[in-house]
């Protein structure tokens, strides 16, 4: 990570031109300044160029600036480099889910250069602090299937209480619907959906350990239709209903607690 005023920004926006004050200001900072013009030349330049800031435009067309961020958080090169949203997407909902989903700010295109200037420079020194309290040991790459992959497994564990259909789980991390069921299979043996279903046992797994949940609050946040429909699920793969396993768990922690004598 350089120091603040030898920071390398990378830009991505398929309209430069639009916002062409604020890339001058940016510059006139004497921060090393690049530009990508769609999402997926601007992953391929994150990937090689690993800059200190990413300003990241929403509506662009083919992949979006949500499906890019997933993807960048889905790398072990670009998943630390702090991502600010630069949009003309000022709704409500869109701005929660650009935070929600790794950028650690959202900018309208319409704010002055200074206010620009001033939040860029504030990310590159909290990022340059984090930087220097962690270890630098260079993470194992991946390829670009497995950064889909990750980025799918994260969308779908946000999303288990109410699961997109496949196709937009695809079109949120950048892909289609068929190459993401084949990297499920090849990457783990199974297809998105029998994945999803384990996931969501899982899930169910942890929260059983919370005795103030009731069946149906668990269902619910895990994407099952009623307590009955994860009663069924959860013996068929367990073996032992999530009332019993909840038995056991209460057990198990009884047994911990108790004194030896």
């Amino acid at each position: 990570m350089l120091a603040p005023s030898q920071a390398h920004i990378l830009v991505i926006d398929d309209t430069p031109e639009a916002i062409r004050p604020l890339l001058l200001a940016l510059r006139g900072r004497h921060w090393r300044v690049s530009v990508a013009t769609d999402a997926r030349q601007g992953q391929q330049r994150a990937q090689l160029l690993a800059p200190d800031l990413i300003l990241l435009d929403v509506r662009m067309p083919g992949m979006d600036g949500f499906a890019l961020c997933r993807l960048l958080q889905a790398s072990p090169r670009t998943r630390d480099i702090p991502v600010l949203f630069l949009t003309s997407a000022g709704a409500a909902d869109e701005r929660l889910e650009g935070l929600s989903q790794g950028g650690v700010d959202y900018i309208m295109k319409t704010c002055e250069p200074a206010e620009l200037l001033a939040r860029v420079q504030i990310h590159l020194q909290l990022a340059r602090r984090r930087a220097a309290a962690v270890d630098d040991t260079p993470a194992p790459p991946l390829s670009p299937d497995e950064v889909v992959l990750r980025a799918a497994m994260r969308l779908i564990g946000q999303q288990l209480a109410e699961l997109p259909p496949l196709e937009a789980i695809a079109a949120r991390v950048g892909t289609h619907d068929k190459k993401l069921s084949a990297i499920f299979r090849r990457h783990l043996g199974m297809t998105v959906f029998a994945w999803v279903r384990e996931e969501r046992l899982r899930r169910g797994r942890e929260l059983l350990a919370d005795p103030l949940l009731s069946m149906q609050e668990i269902a619910g946040s895990v994407g099952f239709r009623s307590a009955c429909n994860f009663t069924t699920a959860f013996r068929e793969r367990m073996g032992v209903t999530p009332s019993q396993y909840r038995k056991g768990l209460q057990d198990g922690a009884a047994g911990k607690g108790t004194p030896a004598g």
